[in-house]
Parts: C-alpha cells; sequence; structure tokens
C-alpha cells in the first residue's frame, strides 16, 4: 500500500506530530513498507497455529508464596498522627 504525502499529513495529525518537508518522502515510504509488511502478514495462514505466551519458549519462575518478615504493623504505626483498628486514619478529602 503506497501512501501518499496528504495521507501522510492526515496520520501525522492524528498522532499530533509535526513532519518537516524534506522528510516526508522518507516518512512516507517508511509508513508504505510498514503496511505492506502487515498485508503480507495478513495473507499467512494461521489456522491451527496456537498461540504463544513467549516467542523463545520460556517460562517464569515464581517463588513460594512464604511470609519472610515478622508482623510489625503495631511497631510502624506507632509514629502514625492517627490509627484505629490497626488502620491508619487520613483526613476526609471527598464529601
Amino acid at each position: 500500500m503506497k501512501l501518499n504525502v496528504e495521507e501522510l499529513h492526515k496520520v501525522a495529525h492524528l498522532a499530533r506530530l509535526s513532519i518537516h518537508p524534506k522528510d516526508e518522502e522518507s516518512y512516507s515510504q517508511a509508513l508504505s513498507n510498514i503496511l505492506n509488511l502487515v498485508d503480507e502478514m495478513q495473507t499467512i495462514d494461521t489456522q491451527g497455529v496456537k498461540p504463544m505466551t513467549h516467542p523463545m519458549d520460556a517460562f517464569q519462575r515464581l517463588r513460594a508464596d512464604e511470609v519472610t518478615e515478622s508482623d510489625q504493623r503495631d511497631h510502624l504505626q506507632k509514629i502514625a498522627p492517627a490509627i484505629e483498628d490497626g488502620l491508619y486514619l487520613v483526613p476526609r478529602v471527598v464529601e
């Protein structure tokens, strides 16, 4: 798909970008190349291809969900200006 300069200006306006006149032709060609690649990819038959979560067959190593620190709530709330039932009280900001 060949993108002309007028269409480039429309896209630039929508993206709130300014393009210097000397760069118009190179940007137009670059965007045309991207659109051509997308068109080419649309023609590929992906029927039966299983979606991947990661292109490198990587997996996330998760650590065990274990408590590693002691309860310090009382110690940390000593400096709070106001607490109630273990919760910090803050000034009302929404009426």
